[in-house]
């Protein structure tokens, strides 16, 4: 199947799936688990199979700037239709299936130096797959803290809002957000410690600024859960931390790739 058609099936399916999940936000219709679950499922196979013709090529997969996005939006909507069978987190599919439309239409519209990883680099590859999945529980992370700062907000005012109405109780809010950035500290560190044992050369490689950002982010997410634990730290400050930590994140993965393909045209 053609790339475009591909593409173009995806994108229709992800409008659906955001279509509806407003409709369910703003109380026109009632959300149903099965339909929201095969909308979605659906949206996710043309999605990867669209990864899989623009990304595996030439004895190789190219980690370019936008193919890695596109590569990380799809783990994100795996993740997210995964947790939304057993957990409340319908919400950030309205946020989750336009990021992944984006993704794919940049993907398509622009042109990259190609960022290759042979298909025998088994370290490196196992190195990208960890990065990946932690950079995609921190952008749930990241979503779901932002969600829970502004509950947090218009509760204190006693502003009952649509926001207020749809979300849950804030107890339930902040266990998801620690249950995703206790799932990401743990996957960040296997792939910090992935990279120590394959990366042969950081500053070859122009993975020195990379390293040290995401070190930091460590920092950032540890020092949020210990707190968390000794202090008791919840709400706005819990939001504030999270999305620290994953601002460092997000430096390390797209201001490292932004510099190196997007400013200077460096591939590999």
């Amino acid at each position: 199947m053609g790339t475009l058609i591909l593409a173009v099936t995806a994108l229709f399916l992800y409008s659906v799936g955001t279509a509806l999940q407003a409709l369910h936000f703003r109380g026109r219709i009632t959300s149903n688990l099965a339909i929201t679950t095969l909308i979605g499922v659906l949206a996710l196979i043309s999605h990867g199979l669209l990864i899989a013709q623009s990304v595996h090529h030439d004895g190789g997969f190219d980690f370019g700037f936008f193919k890695s996005s596109v590569l990380i939006s799809w783990l994100i909507v795996l993740l997210l239709l995964g947790l939304n069978l057993r957990k409340p987190v319908q919400n950030l599919f309205l946020v989750v299936y336009p990021l992944a439309t984006l993704t794919i239409i940049l993907a398509l519209v622009t042109h990259t130096p190609s960022r290759l990883v042979s298909d025998d680099s088994y370290g490196m590859l196992s190195h990208i797959a960890l990065s990946v999945t932690a950079y995609s529980l921190f952008t749930l992370a990241a979503i779901q803290a932002t969600l829970l700062y502004f509950q947090n907000r218009q509760l204190k005012h006693n502003y009952n809002s649509l926001l207020v109405r749809n979300l849950p109780p804030l107890q339930t809010m902040e266990s998801l957000l620690f249950e995703m950035v206790w799932a990401g500290v743990v996957m960040l560190i296997l792939a910090i410690a992935t990279g120590a044992l394959f990366v042969q050369d950081l500053f070859a490689q122009d993975l020195a600024h990379k390293t040290v950002f995401s070190m930091l982010s460590l920092l950032v997410f540890v020092a949020l859960l210990i707190g968390r634990y000794t202090k008791g730290w919840r709400g706005l400050t819990a939001s504030r931390w999270t999305l620290a930590g994953c601002v460092l994140l997000m430096l390390a993965f797209y201001g490292s790739k932004f510099v190196l393909e997007l400013l200077y045209q460096k591939g590999a």
